[in-house]
């Protein structure tokens, strides 16, 4: 059954696209309703599957045969040469919490649409409904040319819902998009090819396959190729998380698209992202994660501190709110590369929570604009008189976006930090430096709220509008839609342990198990060098220099001077000639 359960969160939405999609135009008026039944069929599979999940396990694995090019059959139909992508899905503790997020914001996002998409209706639902599908088999792909075959697939979608349905700039929005992934992708997809050929080469076999668990495993990469695949695989990661500086196709696209989409891209697209470095970059490449993990620190925090900037000068709110985006995938990403148990732990759930306030602020934010025509913070004032119900709702998604304890952005927040300031490969100057974004968070966030909701009573001439039949304040559908975001919200604010008691494990298995393979790796190679004073300062591990000079074997004895510097100095029998 959770087999069955995997297979329909890919295809279910993928037929009901074709069906909405063929739908004749006298019927269009169903297409909503049938994408809303379907969004909320998948959020109770994947709801189910997530509860299903457990500890390190694999949950509904499916593996068949898919393409295979000039292979030989051996007894039994098993390919012994060639080349094989395998349609190989299943779910584990690192995927299901992605899985569950993606499943509550399709059938939120679905319904935010109602009142505001008005033109080629079953086209807008055919499309979002096939972003579903894909975004659900990225998660659950077991094979890396199926997961890149999803990966890539979500670009369509987006890109039409972007270029039809967004802003005046929809079309420059929507291509910059589309080039900036694209582009960065097939850097990646060169990657995948080079690490299966590599894999196959290192396992003697004339088989190439995409084996996840595989590839995961692989031992014998150098640490020259483990460095350039990481690049490789950043450049397709690194564009989607995004991360500075390949963030600007972001605001555009935001600002452009409509709220299901502006909804989805923070929600869930961007987490292809993260997600892909997790899964990929630092299991399969180590050394590579290893090597690059203080430029990733710094590059994290340029984007913390530069994404904050950005937003205090903002007057367009959902450009502020991209532009948080920016800011938060920083931490994120901080976070993953302090290569530590806590936190990995801690990225993952970031992605988690990032996905509900901000995805959040994106649904309460299109509220407004259906109403007032604008995102201009100048054009608006003293909306909690107005809108009481609205204001309820952000100040509690703004709390939770800036991490106000209780909720569920200061957990995930305080963990990254924490970290990143105990991490031996970034350190305290990375934790204070991070710390700086979260104050800039809450000025910016803060100063956006009072200035929208308090002060006099400023709307722009003509409005609200009513005419789509909405309410002065949010109406029951618009209420029903923010209610679960702000119960989840809550929930993972008191008790993380939700995710993490499963997730953990996993993370040590899949993931920390090779990171710290490779540090320990990294330690061991001593680096040593004599100054004019015979003295030999360490890198490294030091128990392996301890009592040998590395060019004549003189005896030396280890000074240390903190965990990761020591100084070895000559032994004083070995200064003064004696025994």
């Amino acid at each position: 059954m959770d087999a069955l359960g995997i297979h329909l969160l890919i295809f279910l939405p993928l037929v009901a696209a074709i069906v909405v999609w063929t739908l004749p135009e006298r019927r269009k008026d169903l297409a909503p309703t049938f994408a809303l039944v379907v969004g909320l069929l998948v959020f109770g599979i994947a709801l189910v599957l997530w509860l299903n999940v457990g500890g390190a396990g694999l949950l509904g694995e499916t593996k068949l045969s898919w393409i295979a090019v000039g292979a030989e059959q051996a007894e039994g139909g098993q390919l012994i040469s060639g080349l094989q992508i395998s349609y190989h899905v299943g779910l584990d503790a690192i995927s299901a919490p992605l899985v569950a997020l993606t499943g509550l914001l399709v059938p939120l996002s679905i319904a935010c649409g109602f009142a505001s998409i008005k033109h080629r209706v079953r086209e807008y639902y055919a499309w979002m409904l096939a972003l579903t599908g894909g975004m659900f088999g990225v998660f659950v792909a077991r094979d890396v040319l199926l997961f890149y075959i999803f990966f890539e697939f979500t670009l369509v979608p987006l890109y039409f819902l972007i270029g039809v349905w967004g802003g005046p700039e929809r079309r420059w929005a929507a291509t910059k998009f589309f080039i900036y992934t694209f582009v960065g992708s097939v850097i990646t997809f060169a990657g995948i090819m080079y690490l299966a050929l590599r894999a196959a080469a290192l396992l003697d076999s004339s088989l190439i396959t995409f084996d996840l668990a595989m590839l995961s495993a692989l031992d014998g990469l150098s640490a020259a190729e483990q460095s350039l695949l990481f690049v490789a695989f950043f450049c397709g990661f690194a564009i989607k998380v995004p991360f500075f500086p390949l963030h600007t196709w972001l605001p555009l696209a935001h600002t452009e698209a409509p709220t299901a989409g502006s909804v989805l891209l923070a929600g869930v697209l961007l987490k292809l992202g993260t997600y892909g470095f997790l899964r990929f970059s630092l299991p399969m490449v180590p050394d590579g994660a290893v090597e690059w993990a203080t430029a990733m620190g710094w590059l994290a925090i340029a984007g913390i501190i530069y994404g904050a900037l950005c937003c205090w000068v903002q007057t367009d709110i959902k450009k502020l709110v991209a532009y948080s985006s920016v800011s938060h995938l920083g931490f994120c990403m901080l976070g993953m590369f302090s290569l530590l148990p806590i936190g990995l732990s801690g990225a993952v759930l970031y992605m988690v929570n990032h996905g509900l306030s901000t995805g959040a602020l994106f649904l309460v934010v299109g509220m407004i604009y259906e109403r007032y025509h604008t995102r201009d913070m100048n054009k608006l004032g003293g909306l909690a008189r107005q809108m009481p119900i609205m204001t309820f709702f952000l100040i509690l998604f703004v709390l939770s976006s800036i991490g106000l304890p209780g909720l569920n952005g200061f957990v995930s927040e305080f963990t990254v930090l924490l970290a990143a300031y105990n991490s031996p490969t970034l350190g305290p100057i990375y934790g204070v430096f991070g710390a700086t974004g979260i104050l800039l968070g809450a000025i910016y966030m803060l100063y956006m709220a009072g200035k929208v909701l308090f002060g006099p009573v400023k709307e722009p001439a003509g409005t609200p509008d009513l005419s789509a039949g909405l309410k002065p304040d949010l109406n029951a559908r618009e209420i029903t839609i923010l209610v679960p975001l702000a119960v989840v919200v809550v929930l993972l604010g008191v008790y993380p342990r939700l995710i993490t008691d499963t997730l953990d494990p996993a993370l040590e298995t899949q993931v920390m198990q090779r990171v710290t393979a490779a540090i320990e790796s990294s330690a061991h190679k001593t680096v040593a060098k004599t100054d004019g004073d015979n003295v030999i300062t360490c890198e490294g591990d030091k128990e392996l220099a301890c009592g040998i000079d590395v060019s004549d074997g003189t005896p030396y004895h280890l000074i240390t001077f903190s965990p990761y510097h020591s100084v070895i100095m000559p032994t004083p029998d070995a200064v003064t000639g004696g025994p």
